[in-house]
């Protein structure tokens, strides 16, 4: 396997593959996070309109009957992959909200203004939490999956 200093993607076949300048893995390297979402176009929306993510790659999975974005904060960023699958996919599965991912976590300008916007968006923000030093919140996306954002 190669990593490089840009985005990952997927390939139609399913494959992951180095969208950049390619080097000899000697560590393993934590590369993005993929979360299954239940519609591909409000997901995306979501994450580009309140966290301003931009898409860089989208694409078709034939052999799991899937579809793939990958989304990133800035150029060469972590990416976010927003799985989804058809109904006729063995991927298709009822899942848990919470089953083995806690939240995702953004750091944002101003957690007043990201939630107006959220709620404006029309999505909910169930938990806000002060300490004595800092302040936190969670903004649930399209799929019930919870945002943290912080300043």
């Amino acid at each position: 396997m190669a990593t490089g200093s840009s985005t990952w993607g997927r390939t139609s076949d399913g494959s992951l593959k180095a969208m950049g300048e390619r080097q000899k893995l000697v560590n393993p390297k934590f590369t993005y996070v993929g979360i299954r979402v239940r519609d591909l176009d409000e997901s995306i929306s979501f994450y580009s309109k309140l966290f301003g993510m931009k898409l860089v790659g989208r694409s078709k999975i034939d052999v799991t009957h899937g579809e793939v974005a990958s989304l990133v904060s800035e150029e060469g960023g972590f990416p976010l992959e927003l799985n989804y699958y058809e109904k006729k996919s063995l991927y298709d599965k009822r899942y848990l909200v919470g089953e083995g991912l806690d939240h995702l976590c953004f750091q944002v300008e101003s957690i007043d203004k990201t939630l107006a916007k959220a709620k404006e968006m029309g999505f909910r923000a169930p938990k806000e939490i002060r300490t004595k030093t800092s302040r936190w919140a969670y903004v649930e996306d399209p799929n019930g999956i919870w945002a943290e954002i912080y300043q």
